[in-house]
């Protein structure tokens, strides 16, 4: 057994897998705390969805661009991912105090995720986070099973205990959470929605900067700004901070008529 190729393939499939289970594990634990648990199966069937696109598309690459991924796409994807997850975020942070959660246990909650524009939203995050680099992870775990001539046991076994160390993960994330006080975990998920949306605008800035499209400046900012999301370039920072500069604006949109945008729902 090569103990080498099982932790290449688990530390792939955890690091590539880990940011996507936690945004789908904190929707999913936000449904369950309003109450409304089996519309976690838009979530999962986005997910779903995301895997079998992303195994599509890795097929594609491998075909017709020798293996090679698509900046145009992939700088696409981050984009509408961002646009989703500001919206979804605002939607969330809107909901945090106690006037909108009382409505909610009147019942208003189930008429709110009956309407198609939130349940699309959440169904398209998870999507998103899972195609969003689906396609290369499915590519890096195809190279190290051509280096072993196949699946082999050692491969397999890696793909286990990724999966299972995702699951845990999972688990942690969902149990902590529903046990988190209503206004900080409306809060916290709202703030890590809004955080990943930004961090995937730096992103997409980089692979269009890839492309040729937009120039590269480099913006000198710390390491550890850059290792936590920032943009190394002024170019994507610049967008990142125009993001946040309209924090107010984007949290107050969702907010302006609460109770009668859930009413008409």
């Amino acid at each position: 057994m090569s103990y080498v190729t099982l932790s290449q393939t688990a530390l792939i499939l955890f690091r590539e897998g880990a940011e996507a289970l936690l945004i789908i594990a904190a929707l999913a634990s936000y449904l369950t705390r309003v109450n409304a648990p089996e519309k976690t199966r838009v979530l999962y069937i986005g997910g779903g969805a995301g895997i079998i696109a992303s195994i599509i598309l890795a097929y594609v690459f491998a075909t017709y661009f020798d293996g090679n991924h698509n900046d145009v796409l992939e700088g696409a994807t981050l984009v509408v991912a961002a646009l989703i997850m500001l919206y979804v975020s605002g939607w969330l942070f809107s909901k945090r105090d106690g006037a909108a959660w009382q409505g909610y246990l009147r019942g208003q909650v189930d008429l709110a995720l009956k309407r198609s524009t939130n349940l699309i939203s959440l169904g398209l995050v998870a999507f998103l986070a899972v195609f969003r680099e689906g396609a290369e992870t499915v590519l890096f775990l195809q190279a190290v099973a051509n280096g072993e001539n196949g699946w082999s046991f050692s491969f397999v076994l890696g793909l286990v205990v990724g999966f299972g160390a995702l699951t845990v993960l999972f688990l942690i994330v969902r149990t902590m959470a529903v046990r988190l006080p209503l206004k900080p975990f409306f809060t916290f998920t709202a703030v890590f929605l809004f955080y990943m949306a930004v961090n995937f605008l730096g992103q997409s800035a980089q692979a269009f900067q890839e492309l040729g499209w937009w120039g590269f400046t480099n913006d000198n900012l710390p390491q550890w700004l850059i290792n936590i999301g920032a943009s190394p370039s002024w170019e994507g920072f610049a967008m990142q901070l125009i993001v946040i500069c309209l924090v107010p604006v984007v949290l107050r949109l969702p907010a302006m008529r609460p109770t009668a945008s859930i009413s008409r729902s």
